[in-house]
């Protein structure tokens, strides 16, 4: 008598507790509902309605269409020409499908290495290049002095490329506050970021070089973190930082990019970092032993395409004599830095012109060596890197052709499936970013999709033609423009 009477209490209990939770639950959903309206502004709302009414929308077309899709596909298998494209098509999918896969794998296998002791750290100069950034050099040397990294082991540079703006006053202004924390240099004239590097590497005596740009804030424990590496790997030559956006308040590019940069940071990254194959350090924030820097310095700083010197893409240049060099490049999930990135259309594009321009001179120069014995151990892995961004830049024109023919012949059959493929596709940014950080931040990634397959679509055709081309682009631009 007296276990039932338990029992039953028991069982009232339990039930109360699941009622509670269903109601606590229930709560914390209304509960980020509500932030997400209040924190995210009317532009905000209405982008991302309007992209799931597209992507729902297109996605009901594409069930009503099943007809016209199967016509399409028979069209297309009934000529010669149309078969081998779906061939290869397939194929091609197959490759991409397989590759995602085998990210996934080794995304798990990715452990970021925790800090080492002060007695292990090693001596570390911190370059800061500048040109017409304005009091934010200030905040971002600021943020560096603040870093819980032994003092008596820090050097910290700042160079002025030249600058036409007050740039050189508010470094000025850093070094009456930090004192003989910081040493500061100006170039007589604008000579680019390259050049820049270029006089911090040869002033700086650390046994680590990390360059941060000047319109960046770190954490405070990012630097210990990011050159701990060199430490427990001998093999480490260069380490890539953590990359978030910083300006992402109020206007939606810098929203949508955020989310695109944790995909491609710690996702992708921490898979390349288990293979100890990154293929591109960022300029924003990375760090590189000084014996690799200096056994590839020469070359980089003389870099030439086509005939003309390199003036862009100085980070992945770097990360690629490193790799050539037979040095592991690595990533660190827990060295953040958070950097400014454009706000207006413009700025974004050129920016994405100078990247893709650089991923095509680097990836020829990386063809020349990758399927050597570059170095010691496996290297199937950096391999089959390298292929993926190979395939990536060749089929960068048949695929822009086809889109071209698509959207002549089937105009609403290319909306509806390329809207449709993206609300399937994108999902799985979406689900890491709201695992990672917020959820209600995370369904920007659609809308970053659709700009991305609508309004940039012509960046890496555009970049492969224009390779030769020299110019930082958004070098003077104004982040809103």
């Amino acid at each position: 008598m007296g276990n039932t009477v338990y029992n039953q209490s028991q069982k009232n209990a339990n039930n109360n507790l699941h009622i509670a939770y269903k109601k606590q639950k229930g709560f914390h959903l209304k509960q980020r509902i509500r932030t997400f309206f209040q924190t995210a502004d009317a532009w905000g709302v209405f982008v991302l309605g309007s992209t799931f009414v597209l992507m729902l929308g297109s996605a009901y077309l594409v069930y009503i269409l099943q007809g016209d899709f199967e016509q399409f596909n028979l069209e297309r298998m009934g000529s010669t020409l149309g078969l081998y494209f779906m061939v290869f098509a397939g194929a091609l999918l197959f490759f991409r499908v397989g590759f995602f896969l085998y990210t996934v794998y080794r995304y798990f296998k990715y452990k970021a290495i925790a800090s080492v002791s002060d007695e292990e750290l090693p001596t570390c100069t911190v370059i800061v290049p500048a040109y017409n950034e304005g009091k934010q050099v200030y905040h971002t040397l600021i943020s560096l002095a603040k870093n819980d990294y032994p003092e008596e082991k820090l050097q910290l540079l700042a160079v002025d490329d030249g600058s036409q703006d007050d740039t050189w006053h508010w470094i000025q202004e850093a070094k009456r506050e930090l004192g003989d924390c910081l040493v500061i240099y100006k170039q007589s004239k604008n000579q680019g970021k390259r050049h820049a590097l270029y006089r911090g590497f040869n002033e700086g005596t650390g046994e680590v070089f990390v360059t941060v740009d000047s319109d960046s804030i770190v954490k405070r424990d990012t630097l210990r973190n990011l050159v701990s590496p060199f430490v427990t790997n001998p093999e480490c030559g260069a380490v890539a930082g953590n990359i978030r956006v910083l300006n992402n308040e109020k206007a939606l590019l810098p929203k949508m990019l955020d989310v695109s940069f944790v995909l491609s940071f710690e996702f992708v990254r921490s898979a390349e970092s288990s293979l100890n194959s990154v293929l591109c350090t960022p300029g924003a924030l990375a760090a590189y032993r000084s014996s690799a820097v200096f056994a590839c310095l020469p070359d980089w700083i003389n870099q030439t395409f086509m005939g003309k010197p390199s003036d862009i893409g100085e980070d992945r240049a770097m990360t690629n004599m490193i790799l050539k060099q037979g040095h592991h490049v690595l990533f660190q999930r827990n060295a953040y830095c958070y950097t400014n990135v454009p706000e207006k259309y413009r700025g974004l594009y050129k920016m994405f012109i100078r990247w893709g321009r650089s991923n095509v001179r680097e990836n020829i120069e990386m063809s020349k060596y990758v399927f050597k014995s570059f170095r010691k151990g496996p290297k199937s892995g950096t391999r089959f890197l390298f292929l993926s961004q190979f395939l990536h830049i060749v089929m960068s024109y048949p695929l822009l052709l086809f889109m071209l023919f698509f959207i002549l012949s089937h105009p609403l059959l290319f909306i509806s499936s390329t809207l449709a493929s993206i609300l399937v596709v994108t999902t799985f940014p979406v689900l890491f970013y709201a695992k990672r950080y917020q959820l209600s931040e995370s369904f920007w990634a659609y809308s970053y999709s659709i700009l991305y397959t609508f309004g940039l679509f012509w960046i890496t055709p555009y970049a492969i033609a224009t390779a030769n081309r020299r110019g930082w682009l958004t070098r003077g631009l104004s982040q809103k423009k």
